[in-house]
């Protein structure tokens, strides 16, 4: 006996049809029948009276819902337990983008702290393709990166977007604008790494602009690129929240140019198999962090 098999019982059961409780189910009608025999079988008795529109529950079949409910509740209040005691023990194998290191991730450490006291965490920062490969491998737990992944077997929550802007040090003479992207890329642009959403597009455009080819820097490093801009170095293309501090002290200047890359949208991926309901948990403690530092910005 199953416990898929007593859960599609229980969903027969209650909507009166098997294909209904396929929807229900996310699966195929045959996979239904399929179960349910199986579970007659094992219990030596027909659960249902099969008809040309619907079945109902034989009188044996009556006497079996409330142990199937039983053992289903029995199964959740295990699986809730499991979360609680993955929660507070363990290791979570972390991946961020650097956006977020600059951003809210103290945060979210400090929740996941909270939330689970005994919990290790090992932090790898990296960028989104690599994160994705890690995952895929199940090398990670919890990748927070550029998503949503298109995997099989991971799931995504939607946290936060970012924009990009262009931004350079006073010293270089630009004023704030508005600029042609065509004239900023007469200066040395400074950004993400090649194998990077961001940069595969500031190159693309960059190949479509006027006059001679665009010198771009790039690097994993965003800490990097923000020295680099701020010694007058180049023209950088960085999310916004992660240099308002030199904003604010006049150290970088925003730039208005008449072509923006795409936002930076981020999400909380993770393998579904293996189960491991705490991972959920995290990344929703991910979006309650990023919501936070939104908030706070606003």
């Amino acid at each position: 006996m199953k416990l898929n098999q007593l859960e599609t019982f229980l969903w027969v059961a209650t909507l009166g049809s098997f294909r209904k409780a396929a929807e229900r189910l996310n699966t195929t009608q045959p996979a239904v029948s399929s179960r349910i025999n199986a579970l007659e079988l094992t219990l030596g008795n027909r659960l249902f009276e099969r008809g040309p529109r619907s079945v109902t529950l034989t009188a044996f079949g009556q006497t079996i819902v409330p142990y199937a409910e039983k053992v289903i509740y029995m199964a959740d209040q295990l699986r809730s337990q499991s979360v609680e005691a993955e929660a507070e023990a363990g290791i979570l194998r972390l991946g961020v983008s650097e956006t977020i290191v600059h951003t809210w991730l103290p945060d979210f450490l400090r929740r996941a702290h909270d939330m689970a006291p005994g919990l290790s965490v090992e932090l790898s920062v990296d960028v989104t393709v690599n994160l994705r490969d890690e995952l895929a491998a199940r090398s990670l737990d919890l990748g927070i990166l550029l998503g949503p992944v298109s995997a099989h077997e991971i799931d995504n929550l939607q946290l936060c977007s970012y924009p990009l802007a262009w931004a350079a040090s006073p010293r270089l003479g630009l004023p704030p604008g508005p600029h042609a992207v065509e004239t900023l890329a007469r200066h040395r642009i400074l950004t993400f790494a090649r194998n990077t959403r961001p940069f595969v597009e500031i190159r693309n455009r960059l190949r479509r602009a006027d006059g001679p080819p665009a010198r771009i820097s790039p690097s994993s490093s965003l800490a990097a690129i923000k020295r680099m801009a701020v010694d007058g170095l180049g023209v950088a293309v960085l999310p916004l929240e992660t240099i308002r501090g030199e904003i604010e002290s006049g150290q970088l200047q925003v730039l208005e140019c008449d072509w923006q890359p795409s936002d930076l949208v981020f999400t909380a991926s993770w393998p579904t198999v293996p189960f491991r309901p705490a991972l959920e948990r995290f990344a929703q403690l991910a979006a309650v962090a990023a919501a936070r530092f939104d908030a706070t910005r606003r």
